[in-house]
């Protein structure tokens, strides 16, 4: 199905979600913000909402990124991605920044580590978008 907006148009779920973005970006930084001025550091309940709040504003920040990768580097004669596609792998990426984050509390996280680790995203968001493709057909 080829594109039928401009390039500038924005689709409807892509304006949805860059407002979400925007909502997320508040929320997870803003938090973040308050958590680390006003708590105490503890291990108990501070640590998890650290990580909550760190993986909605890490998100925030992608999923503008990831639009825009997925808009510029698809062909003019295909459609667009959903919208669904781009918070998925921006929450991948959001997801990965957060893994990545705890695995340096115990210092274990090492460039071989991380390196995989990644790969292991790419690969699961590989065979979830061939699985989605061969929907389509």
């Amino acid at each position: 199905m080829p594109r039928t907006e401009e390039p500038n148009n924005l689709p409807p779920d892509h304006l949805g979600i860059l407002i979400a973005a925007a909502i997320l970006f508040v929320i997870g930084w803003g938090g973040l913000y308050l958590l680390v001025t006003t708590e105490i550091p503890r291990i108990a309940g501070q640590l998890w909402i650290f990580f909550v709040l760190f993986h909605l504003g890490v998100t925030a920040i992608t999923i503008p990124i990831v639009r825009y990768l997925n808009v510029r580097l698809t062909p003019i004669n295909q459609a667009i991605l959903p919208g669904g596609i781009v918070v998925r792998q921006s929450v991948w990426v959001g997801l990965y920044v957060v893994i990545c984050a705890w695995l340096q509390i115990p210092r274990v996280l090492t460039l071989p580590v991380a390196l995989l680790l990644a790969l292991v995203f790419i690969v699961i968001e590989v065979f979830l978008r061939n699985r989605e493709i061969n929907l389509e057909r």
